[in-house]
């Protein structure tokens, strides 16, 4: 077997990040073999999560300056990074020098506020991916869009399917099956529940409370950071 070209991977860690848009992914490419896979943040003291338990940076922003794949997870704690000068900062120069540019759920918002998805095709939550355009974005519904240099996976589960593309188009597809393989990733959820269209009004009216409940106006607030930061 050639020897595999190095990988570096870094992914934005944040305050209130879902942990499975980032924690998917990261167990797919971390198996990307020859490759060095960071949790980047301010500092390197525990991350608090969505899910109620913390992740532990392995890197600072100062510490990474360029890597082969810069990854933006998503959660509620996005409308918090898009308004932080030093995480869109710290994104613009990553970005800059990464051969892939990528996000999982509503990671491309974040994305989108540092002005890296003005005219990519991206896609996001079901939720949340009419706000993209906010950000000169276009919305994709779909599970995994890439565009150029921009890879994208819609929601949370999502991200597992989108770094299983990334390390097709990386290393090759029969690479890309022996880790889906290694990680038994065979879906058969018990429900059929997976997007909007395929639940009930009465589930679906209980997410749209859920989530205004965790961000009142959300969407609105959203279009006012757009507007604040030039879009």
């Amino acid at each position: 077997m050639p020897e595999l070209s190095p990988q570096s991977v870094a992914f934005l860690l944040f305050p209130n990040v879902t942990q499975l848009d980032l924690t998917g992914p990261a167990q797919v490419l971390s198996r990307l073999g020859n490759t060095e896979l960071n949790l980047v943040w301010k500092d390197k003291e525990p991350v608090p999560t969505d899910a109620g338990f913390p992740l532990l940076p392995t890197a600072t922003f100062d510490e990474i300056e360029h890597v082969n794949i810069l990854c933006v997870p998503g959660g509620f704690g996005t409308m918090d990074a898009m308004q932080d000068p030093e995480v869109l900062d710290w994104l613009r120069k990553v970005a800059t020098k990464a051969d892939w540019v990528t996000s999982v759920c509503t990671g491309s918002l974040v994305l989108g506020a540092a002005g890296l998805l003005k005219g990519y095709r991206s896609a996001c939550h079901w939720a949340s991916i009419d706000q993209l355009e906010f950000f000169g974005a276009i919305p994709v519904r779909e599970r995994i869009v890439e565009d150029r240099n921009r890879f994208s996976g819609g929601g949370v589960t999502s991200g597992i399917d989108f770094a299983l593309a990334l390390a097709a188009r990386i290393r090759n597809e029969d690479f890309a099956r022996f880790i889906q393989l290694s990680i038994e990733y065979d879906p058969n959820p018990p429900f059929d529940a997976g997007s909007p269209d395929k639940v009930s009004p009465k589930i679906l009216e209980r997410y749209y409370k859920m989530v205004e409940a965790a961000m009142p106006d959300r969407e609105a607030k959203v279009k006012a950071i757009a507007e604040a930061l030039g879009f």
